[in-house]
């Protein structure tokens, strides 16, 4: 007997070796580090560009390094066909453990159960409080129930090839939401900047509208770009119940209708069957196609990454000047084995401090807000790298969402996934100039309400 003592004191000293290597491994945070050594892995679905593959596959490559027990298969999937995909996996019982979501089927998924609630997991967290977190970045259809965080803080601006501006000896568009350009401001300068094959601007008597070769602006149709003008204009989606449709209030419609007129009757931008023979918008801006284009602040990374001689300005102000705040959701589904290590990985996107380069290069803006008001922490992921955040991006963008950011429908709007469809079929003749805004929408407030049961 009294020679297995030191055998069993030579157990017991290795066991608090390994135990306090184990602790120290994990920064002395409860992680999964410290409590199992079984290998993890974790399958992560998203969308986006060649320019947002590299940066997330960068952002797995440093998540695995951190955390070598578990490995992280990122799957991009192509945003048209995300839903799809979805959709069919989760149908075969292939979810994946976590990923991107739109909030279209977002909401719907979530009614079936099919995402853990992330307030669960925040509440938990010995890092991380709710209130660290921008108001508007949970999307959820119950209070109290996060079924998913946004993939990062999205906002609207007015993109604009700096180059195009001075030939045509125009001042570019103001950053600072004081001194925005009124509706007519910006119609009078996409005028002077859409040229047709003769060079003739859409002023000239002869101006040619069925040969373009150079847009004054382009802008997309789906619900959050229009809604900065509907916003702007004093209209809304829905009442502030959400239970009442309201898109087709005059002045919903009345910003709708100067959309549409921006193709077809002052000629600057393309229409829908023209858009189709077109690159990208982003891409339109860079080869010259466009003079403006407005999008969202994700493509400062293609824009920077490319090297385009660009700026940003502040969208034209309405009634009042906003942006729309906007993202699809980081969520993870209810099915995964490994709730906790998806957690830690959703918390790796969501602090910069993990994953700066998806910041500084231009793909996301951050979700916490000491990083819009701590000058040292807006240094690392604008100053950092002024080719993906041009001058105006501070005032344009980032100030912007701050001052005048309004949450967008894809956070609140219930039946998004029958909603959404419905809108766009039914405004497809307004942008086609066949149909006004009013009548549009008042014909599709009759197809909407029997979502909105009184």
């Amino acid at each position: 007997m009294p020679r297995r003592i030191p055998a069993i004191l030579a157990g017991a000293v290795a066991f608090a070796v390994l135990a306090f290597v184990l602790f120290f491994v994990s920064d002395g945070h409860d992680t999964p580090t410290a409590r199992s050594q079984t290998s993890v892995r974790l399958r992560f679905t998203y969308w986006g560009s060649i320019e947002e593959k590299r940066a997330i596959e960068t952002a797995m490559a440093k998540f695995m390094e951190r955390y070598p027990w578990i490995s992280v298969e990122a799957i991009q999937i192509p945003k048209s066909d995300y839903n799809t995909r979805i959709l069919a996996m989760s149908s075969a019982n292939e979810e994946p453990d976590l990923g991107y979501m739109t909030t279209e089927l977002g909401e719907l998924l979530a009614k079936q159960g099919k995402f853990l609630n992330l307030f669960d997991f925040i509440e938990e967290d010995a890092d991380l409080s709710k209130d660290e977190f921008l108001d508007f970045v949970w999307h959820q259809v119950e209070p109290g129930e996060a079924w998913g965080a946004s993939i990062a803080v999205e906002c609207y601006g007015l993109f604009y090839r700096r180059d195009l501006f001075e030939l045509a000896g125009i001042d570019p568009p103001p950053a600072r939401a004081i001194e925005a350009w009124s509706w007519e401001q910006f119609v009078d300068a996409a005028k002077r900047l859409t040229l047709d094959n003769m060079g003739r601007n859409a002023f000239h008597p002869e101006f040619d509208k069925d040969n373009i070769v150079q847009y004054g602006v382009m802008f997309e149709t789906w619900s959050e770009p229009i809604s900065n003008f509907v916003f702007a204009n004093g209209g809304r989606w829905v009442d502030d119940d959400g239970k009442r449709f309201l898109l087709n209030e005059p002045e919903a419609a009345q910003a709708i209708q100067m959309l549409a007129d921006l193709t077809n009757v002052h000629h600057v931008a393309p229409s829908l069957f023209e858009s189709k023979s077109l690159p990208a918008m982003n891409v339109a801006l860079q080869a010259g196609l466009a003079a403006m284009i407005i999008d969202g602040q994700w493509i400062n990374l293609d824009l920077g990454k490319a090297g385009v001689d660009y700026d940003i300005g502040v969208l034209p102000k309405l009634k009042r000047s906003v942006t729309v705040s906007t993202s699809g959701a980081n969520v993870i589904f209810a099915s995964t084995e490994h709730p906790e290590e998806a957690w830690l990985l959703i918390k790796w996107l969501l602090d910069p401090n993990e994953a700066i380069d998806l910041y500084a290069d231009g793909l996301w803006m951050p979700t916490l807000k000491a990083w819009y008001t701590d000058p040292e922490l807006i240094d690392r992921w604008v100053s950092v790298n002024p080719v993906a955040h041009p001058p105006g991006f501070v005032d344009a963008m980032m100030n912007q969402l701050l001052d005048n950011g309004v949450k967008g429908i894809g956070y609140y709007l219930k039946h998004q996934g029958e909603i959404f469809p419905v809108v766009n079929r039914e405004l497809i003749p307004v942008w086609l100039g066949r149909k006004s805004a009013q009548e549009a929408l008042d014909d599709l407030k009759v197809l909407v309400d029997p979502y909105f049961p009184q």
